[in-house]
């Protein structure tokens, strides 16, 4: 039976992407390198191409604290409409007289 599932930190993925990128080593000598799949490599090395427009572009520098505001809000939101939902349900259980 196979062992479980390994899973890499993007730090990980990045290095092995990047070294993919640079052309230097085939996409075999990096696999066996870092010991992982051909198909692995040759999958990051697409994500990161095609993601690597991106760190250039509007938007990039978002600090944390725009992260946090964001994250904060949905939680709001989400608090917000269970309050509703709350209420709505203590009203109905007095109509039925529960």
């Amino acid at each position: 039976m196979k062992g479980k599932r390994r899973r890499h930190d993007p730090e990980f993925k990045a290095r092995v992407a990047l070294e993919a990128l640079k052309g230097v080593k085939t996409i075999q000598q990096i696999a066996k390198d870092f010991d992982i799949h051909p198909v692995q490599v040759s999958e990051w090395k697409k994500t990161m191409a095609e993601g690597a427009a991106g760190i250039f572009g509007p938007g990039s520098g978002k600090t944390e604290a725009e992260d946090f505001e964001r994250e904060r809000a949905q939680l709001h939101a989400k608090i917000g409409q269970q309050a509703v939902e709350l209420d709505w349900l203590t009203k109905k259980s007095k109509q039925l007289g529960l």
